[in-house]
């Protein structure tokens, strides 16, 4: 199954192992709960599900690789203990606290968090002498005779033998502890994850002409050459920071992330004329309406490719765009409640001053459980931070009262209202040149496509309109188009490869 699937597998099985009776009994007790083991090749995804799952769970995380653990430091170090029995003294083999129950201690112990996973990656990689203490960790749920704390949920994960060398193949009793789950590489389910995170935008447009180049593992006379998609997604953090700091991002950084020749060189080549486009077509202007007609011209008489990425770079610029407005939208409801507290307490008496300070100290502490229990995503961390930068500023505004405060959420307020209605307008002018540069062709059902799954864009459309997108959608009879629209593509991709071949 793909990684999406995988996740809501694992979500369920969460639920269901911390589900309880009436009498606050487990309905599954511990030792009955397998332990998730999720196996696929590498770079797949399968930490990055896990971590997004606590997130959204909010509960704790606490990973460990166990190609990196011996048995003591998994088990805990052997003491002599003395013991007594019906009056007759002996000594007994007793063990230390393991280093992973440790942790898992301390992690409640800073984040009051009571439930969480603990990953254990790499599990088909542990050493021939820790394999009998997991395999009655696996079963019992106990390193050194002390057990995972209650509400702990254990998943697992490895790679396939053919992938990893140091695999060592589970026997039939192994297994037979264990909920398997085999994963597999998904180019559509990774683009949801794309759009999400904002990957960039010459990533996703490359993807989507060559697909064929989104997972690779080949073997070579010089060793393995691959593509993953962690190798997509932190080569994409890489790009976005390189051109933040105007640093050359050049096919030998490239091949670092895609460590595949031949992938690596060919997105080389795209995205330098992927970052070109983005200077000769000012894709600024094209959203602001604001392009002339040689752009449209350059853009009709553009091949494939070429089209592609300027789409790709409007669709980049909007989906951006759109993303930030929903996340300030969500904040400002999470401040407008605050506020509608906070008039409450200020006409008991409450100083506004003080009870902002309050609020904003409540959101530090906060902000630090959750780094502390490592469930604190990008997006959940934005959030804290814009939220307390403006608490702080209506903190500044308090000397004149809750009247002070609320004229400047009041300011906050109409300046949001202004940015949704142009970031509308971008929406529309994009629809616009697409249409009186290509009219209602296969580009046009492209952007209609990717801005309809596109979760970001098509949230703001949902919440706050777009009319050409409408009008667009009625007038090509979108959803009844849409299944054929891949196999559109496919052909356009055909033609271009035989063109190119006829060429050579």
């Amino acid at each position: 199954m793909n990684i999406k699937k995988a996740g809501e597998q694992i979500k369920n099985t969460v639920r269901a192992y911390l589900a309880k009776d009436e009498a606050g009994r487990t309905l599954i007790p511990q030792h009955k709960q397998r332990p998730i083991f999720l196996m696929g090749a590498p770079g797949i995804g399968k930490t990055e599900i896990i971590s997004q799952i606590a997130s959204e769970m909010g509960i704790g995380l606490l990973t460990y690789s166990m190609t990196h653990h011996t048995r003591q430091s998994a088990m805990g170090l052997p003491i002599i203990r003395k013991k007594e029995f019906e009056g007759e003294s002996f000594e007994a083999t007793e063990y230390t606290v393991s280093e992973i129950i440790a942790a898992l201690y301390g992690m409640m112990q800073r984040s009051g968090v009571r439930s969480g996973i603990l990953f254990l990656d790499e599990i088909n990689c542990v050493s021939e002498t820790l394999n009998p203490v997991m395999l009655q960790f696996l079963q019992y749920k106990e390193f050194g005779g002390r057990k995972l704390p209650e509400g702990w949920i254990v998943v697992t994960a490895g790679n396939p033998p053919e992938y990893n060398s140091s695999v060592r193949e589970f026997d039939t009793v192994t297994w037979d502890r264990l909920k398997r789950i085999d994963v597999e590489p998904d180019l559509a389910v990774w683009k949801e994850f794309a759009y999400k995170t904002q990957v960039h935008g010459a990533v996703i447009s490359y993807l989507e002409i060559k697909p064929q180049n989104f997972y690779i593992i080949d073997k070579t006379a010089e060793g393995r050459s691959f593509v993953t998609a962690r190798g997509w997604d932190d080569l994409s953090r890489v790009l976005k920071v390189y051109e933040r700091l105007g640093i050359e991002a050049d096919k030998e950084l490239i091949g670092q992330y895609l460590q595949n020749k031949r992938v690596a060189e060919d997105f080389a080549a795209y995205y330098e004329l992927y970052r070109r486009y983005e200077s000769d077509y000012r894709v600024t202007d094209i959203l602001c309406g604001k392009h002339d007609e040689a752009i449209s011209e350059r853009a009709r008489q553009a091949g494939f490719d070429e089209r592609y990425a300027l789409l790709g770079l409007l669709l980049e610029a909007a989906g951006g765009e759109c993303a930030c407005l929903l996340a300030q939208d969500r904040d400002m409801m999470l401040i407008k409640k605050e506020l509608s507290q906070l008039k409450t307490e200020c006409e008991d008496g409450g100083d506004a001053s003080e009870l902002l300070r309050g609020r904003i100290q409540k959101l530090d502490d906060e902000r630090e459980k959750l780094m502390a229990a490592n469930n604190l995503s990008r997006a959940a961390d934005d959030s804290f931070i814009y939220r307390r930068e403006r608490l702080d500023a209506y903190r500044h505004e308090a000397a004149r009262g809750f009247e002070g405060i609320k004229g400047k959420y009041a300011e906050d307020t109409a300046c949001f209202l202004q940015k949704t209605r142009d970031c509308k307008a971008h929406l529309d002018n994009l629809f616009r040149f697409c249409s009186g540069t290509f009219g209602t062709g296969q580009e046009l059902l492209i952007v209609l496509t990717e801005i309809a799954v596109n979760p970001n864009t098509a949230r703001f459309i949902a919440a706050y309109g777009c009319d050409e997108y409408y009008r667009y959608d009625k007038e090509l009879m979108f959803h009844e188009r849409r299944l054929t629209i891949l196999d559109e593509l496919e052909s356009l991709k055909a033609e271009q490869e035989k063109a190119q071949a006829g060429g050579e």
